[in-house]
């Protein structure tokens, strides 16, 4: 079997979870990993998990809030490893509030987080890889970017947004450049994630309305009970790291990746008829490109 091709991959939210497992699990592959965070200071872990491993990456500081950051980063990788070869947009925040409690503040800094940092991110690495005629964006998405759940609205409205992103990159930028776009759908992953959920909204003012109360209760007890590791829902990242990382050296990689058995029957009804995109893909290249007909 032929080995791999050796890619250049830039990876976004490397400080804990599902960034470290990535770059992990791309550099024991033999990739070049550019493993970046917002805040250098937060680096341990990924050390630690890297030197365990016995692998090697470049850690590197990038906010995905700082366009001209992103800027400068890309430019950087291009002039040291003269292409990129593969982007994971893997940084982004949770959010679990009700929109009745959340301020603008809040919403815009989910937004501009979740969705902004995905397009700044793939608007600087976007030239590089045209003028290659090749290249892989990989979008971290969630169930929650198909499925709308209770309290999660807003990050809801953040993930479907990077959804109808991805997809509709993938539908001009892939025949005519080369370039793959997916999205990754997961349900529950073992990590800091859904702690980070609450902490966004630390200092807000938390108003116990009672007639959301009986609802709250019933979604609580409900994730607690989806959380436990008994109950085969939950996926390691390391787990997640390893699907991702075989469809990034896939050579016809989907345009949507679930990655659990879970997740893929909470997602069935929406996507039974076309669970990788790809049809989807094809009858809008079809309608709107080579001018056919809706069939």
């Amino acid at each position: 079997m032929t080995a791999p091709e050796e890619k250049v991959c830039l990876i976004t939210g490397c400080s804990s979870g599902l960034g470290i497992g990535l770059a992990v699990e791309l550099g024991r592959r033999g990739h070049i990993v550019i493993a970046t965070m917002r805040d250098l200071e937060k680096q341990a872990a990924l050390r630690s998990a890297l030197e365990t491993a016995g692998v090697e990456a470049s850690i590197a500081a990038l906010d995905v809030q700082d366009g001209h950051g992103i800027e400068s980063l890309v430019n950087r990788m291009i002039d040291e490893h003269e292409r990129i070869d593969v982007l994971v947009n893997n940084a982004g925040v949770g959010f679990l509030l009700a929109t009745e409690d959340a301020t603008e503040e809040h919403i815009q800094t989910v937004l501009d987080i979740n969705v902004m940092g995905v397009m700044r991110t793939t608007k600087s690495v976007i030239p590089h890889m045209r003028r290659a005629r090749r290249g892989h964006v990989v979008n971290i998405s969630s169930l929650a970017g198909l499925v709308g759940q209770p309290f999660n609205e807003i990050y809801c409205a953040s993930k479907f947004a990077v959804e109808g992103y991805t997809e509709a990159m993938a539908s001009y930028m892939t025949p005519a450049f080369g370039i793959c776009f997916t999205s990754v759908l997961s349900g529950r992953i073992d990590t800091e994630f859904g702690a980070n959920a609450t902490r966004l909204v630390e200092g807000a003012e938390q108003i116990e309305r009672e007639d959301y109360r009986p609802v709250r209760e019933k979604y609580l007890a409900g994730a607690a009970r989806r959380s436990r590791p008994e109950s085969g829902i939950v996926q390691s990242a390391a787990e997640v790291a390893t699907i991702v990382s075989d469809c990034i050296e896939h050579r016809s990689p989907p345009i949507r990746l679930i990655t659990s058995a879970w997740a893929e029957a909470m997602c069935r009804i929406k996507t039974e008829a076309d669970p990788t995109g790809r049809r989807m893909q094809q009858a809008v290249i079809d309608v709107f490109l080579e001018g056919g007909e809706v069939q």
